[in-house]
């Protein structure tokens, strides 16, 4: 299955094109404003101007987002006893890399899951298929990208996703 997810992802760079990531997570966050504050979730979106595009299928990208951003919601409707805050941010990282980070206040990933948590199959929901995550670092790694996960302080998890930017087009 995850092979065949690949390949969709793999064909030959069609449909890439220069996308501000900027873009992506604003309209992403517009998808789901209404479910995030129905869930009482303050949102804090940190976002770098002047980033250089990168190179990729918005929709894809959006679906990454969404995905992370989704997992976060449903990791912070426990939460009594501090605020609910997503954080995403967007920043230049090493020259010709965009960084976008989704940090969340949630109940966060227990540190023996987080080498299996991009796993096919492996879910930490009870009604999870463990799907999302796999697919999520799929997409990215077909941009040329890392996605990886490291626990937030003092409780929660952070989302990392390095993409590369758009090599200029000699014009």
């Amino acid at each position: 299955m995850i092979a065949s997810v690949r390949a969709i992802f793999k064909q030959g760079g069609q449909g890439k094109v220069p996308v501000m990531v900027n873009e992506v997570i604003r309209e992403a966050l517009g998808f789901v404003h209404d479910e995030l504050q129905g869930r009482r979730i303050s949102v804090q979106a940190e976002l770098t101007t002047g980033l250089p595009p990168v190179l990729g299928h918005r929709g894809q990208l959006q679906q990454v987002i969404l995905n992370i951003v989704t997992n976060a919601a449903e990791a912070m409707q426990d939460v009594t006893d501090g605020p609910r805050v997503l954080r995403l941010r967007s920043a230049g990282s090493k020259p010709g890399d965009v960084l976008v980070t989704i940090e969340d206040s949630g109940v966060g990933i227990d540190p023996k899951d987080f080498d299996r948590i991009f796993d096919a199959f492996y879910t930490t929901k009870p009604n999870g298929m463990g799907m999302g995550l796999a697919i999520c670092r799929s997409i990215v790694e077909s941009h040329g990208g890392r996605l990886r996960v490291s626990p937030s302080s003092p409780r929660g998890a952070i989302f990392h996703m390095l993409l590369p930017a758009a090599e200029p087009s000699g014009e």
